[in-house]
């Protein structure tokens, strides 16, 4: 049996991300999301969803660019904080003791305590009722080195124990069931038949 229940939001886990925007240290800000998500592999383009009251949307719409910093458990105060507190009455990197660090490509600061941080520029921003979405190419992700695997160079993101939102709690993730394709998997035994 199943209740109806009236429209929204409902697809959850999301990641609890920080995202980072501004060009000078004068306006570096942070921004908790949860409405991000991936849009395109090829050219990879990803979102976020923002409130234009929101005191990071005009630093985001100014300066056309934000880097989206992946959380875990260890930012889990901060990210909570960023989103309940605004960046007009607080320095969110000094009130959190988070280091802004330098990108590569754009001129928006990263958090270098995150372990993976997707550096973006928007490519159009959309009205859609409650918030703006900022569609985004990648042009850039720098990923910690302590989750790179040495064997295989490929990140390991699930290591960093990644925070997720689900309807108003944070959770870490649980334990692995499988792996994209295991369900088709032939197993050794129908390889050899």
């Amino acid at each position: 049996m199943k209740t109806d229940w009236k429209p929204g939001t409902m697809i959850y886990p999301l990641p609890a991300v920080l995202v980072s925007c501004g060009s000078t240290p004068e306006e570096y800000n942070l921004l908790t999301v949860a409405w991000t998500g991936t849009l395109c592999t090829n050219p990879p383009m990803c979102y976020i969803s923002v409130r234009p009251e929101r005191h990071s949307y005009d630093i985001i719409r100014r300066n056309m660019e934000f880097v989206i910093n992946l959380t875990d458990k260890e930012l889990a105060h901060a990210t909570d904080w960023c989103g309940v507190r605004s960046g007009r009455d607080y320095n969110k990197f000094e009130e959190m003791g988070l280091t802004p660090g330098r990108c590569t490509v754009v001129n928006a600061p990263l958090i270098e305590e995150s372990p993976l941080c997707i550096e973006c520029r928007v490519r159009e921003i959309l009205s859609l009722g409650s918030h703006d979405l900022f569609i985004a190419d990648v042009v850039n992700v720098r990923a910690d080195d302590q989750y790179l695997n040495p064997a295989t160079g490929k990140f390991d993101l699930a290591s960093s124990n990644p925070l997720v939102y689900v309807h108003g709690h944070y959770y870490e993730l649980g334990k692995p069931i499988g792996k994209f394709g295991w369900s088709v998997e032939k197993k050794k035994n129908e390889k050899n038949r």
